[in-house]
C-alpha cells in the first residue's frame, strides 16, 4: 500500500524534516517536505497528496491553521505532529479536522505504523460487518429519526440534506450504528476506528464524537459517564 502512497511533511526544524522523510522513503512513502505553513499549502494544492503529516508549531501558517484550511477543500487523512501531549494544540488540530496525532520525538517505525492504520480506515471506510444489526435498515439504508445512513454507498443525509463527514467520521458513525443503544468504550472505539492495537489517547475521540455530533445532530450521539458513548436508536 505504502509503494505509491504521497506523503506531504511540514515540519520547520531541519533536522527532523530530513531525517524523517528519509525514513519515510525507506518505507517505500513519497515524500514532499516543506518548512512552514505556507508553502505547505501551495504543495497540498498542487500535489493532492495521500496523507498530510503537519508539525503544530511552524511558522507562517501554523499546523492547526493548515489543517483547518486542508479540510476546507478536502478528506485527505491529516496527522498532526506535537511536542508536547498534553498540549491544547493537539485537541485544537483535533477539532480543526486531524484524524489522529504523534507526539514528538517519535520513533520513525511508530510513525509509519500510525500513518499506515490512518491509510487503512480510509481505504476500507466501509465499517464493520452489520450482521442482523437495525431493523430499520432497508437496502443498505439505516434510519435513526430524520438521520439516514447508506452503508453502501457511504452518504449519510439529516432531514434529506446530504451531511459531509470525513472517512474517520464515517467509520464511527457506522460503529454507532453497527449496535444502537449499545455502549461503545472509548477503549473500543480506539481499537475499532483508529486500529489501535494499544492504548491511545481517548482525547482523539472525544473531540471526533463532538465533531460527529455538530452535523447529525448533538442529541444523536449519548455520552453514557464512566463507560462511553452510544447511539441513539
Amino acid at each position: 500500500m505504502a509503494d505509491q502512497t504521497h506523503v506531504l511533511f511540514v515540519e520547520d526544524d531541519d533536522v527532523i524534516r530530513e531525517a524523517t522523510q528519509l525514513a519515510l522513503e525507506r518505507d517505500g512513502f513519497v515524500v514532499t517536505a516543506m518548512p512552514d505553513g505556507l508553502s505547505g499549502l501551495e504543495a497540498f494544492r498542487a500535489d493532492r497528496p495521500d496523507i498530510a503529516l503537519l508539525d503544530v508549531m511552524v511558522p507562517g501558517l501554523d499546523g492547526v491553521s493548515l489543517c483547518r484550511r486542508i479540510r476546507d477543500e478536502s478528506t485527505v487523512p491529516v496527522i498532526m505532529l506535537s511536542a508536547r501531549a498534553d498540549s491544547i494544540d493537539v485537541v485544537l488540530g483535533l477539532e480543526a479536522g486531524a484524524d489522529d496525532y504523534v507526539t514528538k520525538p517519535f520513533d520513525g517505525a511508530v510513525l509509519v505504523a500510525r500513518i499506515r492504520a490512518v491509510l487503512r480506515r480510509f481505504g476500507h471506510a466501509g465499517g464493520p460487518d452489520r450482521g442482523d444489526a437495525d431493523s430499520s435498515a432497508t437496502g443498505g439504508v439505516l434510519a435513526f429519526g430524520d438521520l439516514e445512513i447508506d452503508t453502501e454507498g457511504m452518504e449519510v443525509r439529516r432531514a434529506g440534506q446530504p451531511v459531509a463527514l470525513t472517512p474517520t467520521e464515517m467509520r464511527l458513525l457506522l460503529e454507532f450504528s453497527s449496535a444502537p443503544g449499545t455502549v461503545l468504550s472509548r477503549d473500543k472505539l480506539l481499537e475499532r476506528v483508529w486500529d489501535y492495537g494499544w492504548g491511545g489517547d481517548t482525547r482523539v475521540v472525544d473531540v471526533h464524537v463532538q465533531r460527529l455530533r455538530t452535523k447529525i445532530g448533538q442529541d444523536r450521539i449519548e455520552t453514557v459517564r464512566g463507560f462511553g458513548y452510544k447511539l441513539k436508536a
